[in-house]
């Protein structure tokens, strides 16, 4: 196991989303169960989709 910030994984295949993503969702803390070196891409974007869902607004829009 492995615990890395969302930043790192953001970094590593995306680097182009950075200035999208709020400074909480960088800083976010993820654990990865066989490590940040045998992640893949396509897994990657989920974790990052995941981490937007969890910091959005309990805001409704009307």
């Amino acid at each position: 196991m492995e615990t890395v910030k969302l930043s790192a994984i953001v970094m590593k295949w995306y680097p182009d989303m950075m200035p999208f993503l709020k400074q909480d969702e960088l800083d976010s803390m993820i654990v990865l169960r066989d490590g940040l070196s045998i992640l893949d891409p396509a897994d990657a974007m989920d974790i990052i989709q995941y981490s937007i869902c969890e910091h959005q607004d309990s805001a409704y829009l009307h």
